[in-house]
């Protein structure tokens, strides 16, 4: 089979290689799947650099969700077991924590709607306790992350303010939902987030990049606010002034979303089964961008990792590309 293969760590378009190779083998409580679809996330870049939480040894294949054929027929959303990652024809993952795909997405919309979207969910609901009638403040909305948190939000009933970087991610943006998008290269975000809801702030704070995002945040947050950490796309980890929130009542609440898949699996289930529910009546459905073909895999993690992208680009081995 293809698969792209990193051999020594360096940015994405340096050290992926597309090659042939032998289909993985499962081991004891796994099953051999087919890639239909592999989604693009920002750790696959992470990966190849050598900066990811997990650190597969080498030589290894990233991709770290896809949708899938089992042997039986079973059409799946799978967390591929590394160092086997997606951006293959063929993986193995673990057959108990196999999802069955929403019938109302197809391969690549199915793809995007497993890590981005429970991390979105479990962010929101589990962990921020987003309320109708609140205020959501999401970064980088027009990303893969950040859409899903944008339509999720909406979901829950909250007026929802995006943050992008530039006019067409402003486009997406407003076609996902948001009630006032910013332009963090135009606008100053927390004037703007102010006379948004009155001076009051924004509740809830969703932010995946860092950096300079999350200084401009806890600016704009509102009384018992809570700010959800969930990830450093800027490069830049923010070290909080605790004095801070203190003084201004607010929370800063961390999520690891892969946390759940061992501590409480069965969260991880029924939070599926919602998203599917809402998938079916429309009111999430992942921003694909992009499809690309296996070859196209290396050039598009790098776009992804360089900020460059709108939503999802999802790689297809062997499906219609567009």
């Amino acid at each position: 089979m293809q698969a792209w293969r990193v051999h020594r760590n360096g940015e994405p378009s340096e050290v992926m290689r597309l090659e042939e190779t032998d289909r993985p083998t499962p081991g004891d409580g796994q099953v051999l799947i087919e890639v239909l679809a592999a989604n693009i996330n920002f750790p696959d870049a992470l990966l190849c650099r050598g900066q990811y939480q997990v650190r597969p040894p080498l030589p290894f294949t990233p991709g770290v969700e896809i949708c899938g054929r089992t042997a039986d027929g079973r059409r799946v959303l799978a967390t591929p077991a590394l160092p086997h990652g997606g951006f293959a024809e063929y993986v193995v993952a673990d057959e108990a924590a196999l999802l069955p795909a929403p019938d109302a997405l197809d391969d690549a919309e199915a793809a995007a709607l497993h890590i981005g979207y429970q991390t979105g969910w479990f962010g929101l609901h589990r962990r921020a306790h987003l309320r109708a009638g609140e205020t959501l403040l999401v970064h980088a909305a027009a990303g893969g992350v950040g859409s899903a948190a944008v339509q999720l939000g909406k979901a829950a009933g909250a007026t929802v303010i995006g943050v992008v970087g530039g006019p067409e991610k402003a486009r997406a943006a407003t076609g996902l939902g948001c009630d006032l998008v910013i332009d963090r290269r135009r606008e100053d975000i927390v004037a703007a987030v102010k006379e948004a809801t009155g001076g009051r702030g924004a509740d809830v704070v969703y932010d995946p990049v860092g950096g300079d995002a999350y200084a401009k945040s806890v600016k704009c947050v509102a009384f018992e606010g809570r700010v959800i950490v969930v990830g450093f796309a800027s490069g830049v980890i923010p070290t909080p002034a605790l004095n801070h929130a203190l003084v201004k009542n607010y929370s800063i609440v961390g999520l690891h979303w892969g946390l759940y898949n061992t501590k409480d699996p069965a969260a991880v289930r029924a939070c599926h089964d919602e998203l599917t529910r809402l998938a079916e009546r429309g009111a999430v459905k992942p921003l694909i961008s992009e499809r690309v073909g296996l070859a196209g895999a290396a050039d598009a993690v790098r776009r992804v990792a360089d900020g460059a992208s709108t939503g999802r680009i999802v790689v297809l081995p062997s499906g219609a590309v567009r």
